[in-house]
């Protein structure tokens, strides 16, 4: 049997394929990339040598309604250079630690995480969360 060597990608519906772009382009800085001709829309991010893919109309989606925001709940992380640039920046476009975890502007700064690196935690337009983290706190 081969071994894995990478993760290729994380793939998540999406309702609004446009808000869902803004938010991965704006607020995350992914790249758009190319994405092959489908027969359903959505998009595709770079992540370094990894990708983000959206699928929009998905056919039978599972969103995370309802729920808080859960560092222990199902998510993805993606690597900063600044952990300070990038709270700072979320804190721009509206992200705040001082709302209840429901809200969709939420957002858990953990400068000295148990994993041993700074931790953001915040919600896509779907209610995924998204870790951030650095690999130091500067």
């Amino acid at each position: 049997m081969t071994r894995a060597v990478a993760l290729h990608h994380v793939s998540l519906p999406v309702r609004d394929l446009d808000a869902s772009r803004r938010f991965y382009t704006d607020v995350l800085g992914l790249p758009e990339i190319d994405r092959p001709p489908f027969d359903f829309p959505g998009a595709w991010f770079g992540v370094g040598d990894s990708h983000v893919h959206l699928i929009g109309e998905p056919k039978d989606p599972t969103f995370r309604e309802g729920k808080k925001l859960d560092p222990g709940d199902m998510h993805f992380a993606i690597r900063v250079e600044s952990f300070r640039e990038m709270v700072a920046f979320l804190e721009s476009k509206g992200f705040r630690t001082d709302v209840d975890r429901s809200e969709q502007n939420a957002m858990i700064v953990d400068p000295h995480a148990t994993a041993g690196f700074p931790q953001i935690y915040i919600f896509d337009p779907d209610r995924f969360v998204v870790e951030i983290n650095a690999d130091v706190l500067e």
